[in-house]
């Protein structure tokens, strides 16, 4: 049997690296990715997903030392259940509300953002795709 999936969003902090025991590097960061609808009663709803994210090995130094807080990137991987729960990692935010965010062990990243976008610099064309809306620092789950 076999699953992937693919998540396009931006990444919440900047990324995490460690090393195994064995020497392999890991890198950790998060990914937001957002949709906007109009509900049944006529608002405007906005909807965000997080997802965690985990690349070893050569991937895991390319994405330490390429990407940042804020830069679009494009996940490849399979989904890794929460050990206690079978599924999403469940959380409170701190408004008192449950959140929950996925595990993903990332094959491929691509990166999407100019290098301008990257350090911050003016965004030329934007490319059709819009950006989550990312909280400040103390509100991502992770």
């Amino acid at each position: 049997m076999y699953h992937t999936i693919i998540v396009v969003g931006n990444v919440g902090k900047d990324p995490e690296m460690r090393y195994t025991p064995s020497g392999q590097a890991v890198t950790s960061f998060s990914v937001a990715t957002n949709r906007q609808y109009t509900g049944n009663n006529g608002e405007q709803v906005k909807e965000t997903i997080w997802f965690r994210i985990s690349t070893w090995g050569k991937t895991a130094e390319v994405c330490n030392q390429y990407v940042k807080r804020g830069s679009k990137v494009l996940v490849e991987g399979r989904l890794t259940p929460d050990k206690t729960t079978g599924g999403p990692r469940i959380w409170t935010k701190q408004d008192g509300t449950a959140g929950a965010s996925f595990e993903i062990t990332a094959t491929t990243v691509r990166f999407l953002s100019s290098r301008a976008e990257s350090e911050g610099g003016p965004v030329a064309g934007g490319g059709g795709m819009e950006m989550a809306e990312l909280p400040p620092e103390d509100d991502i789950p992770f």
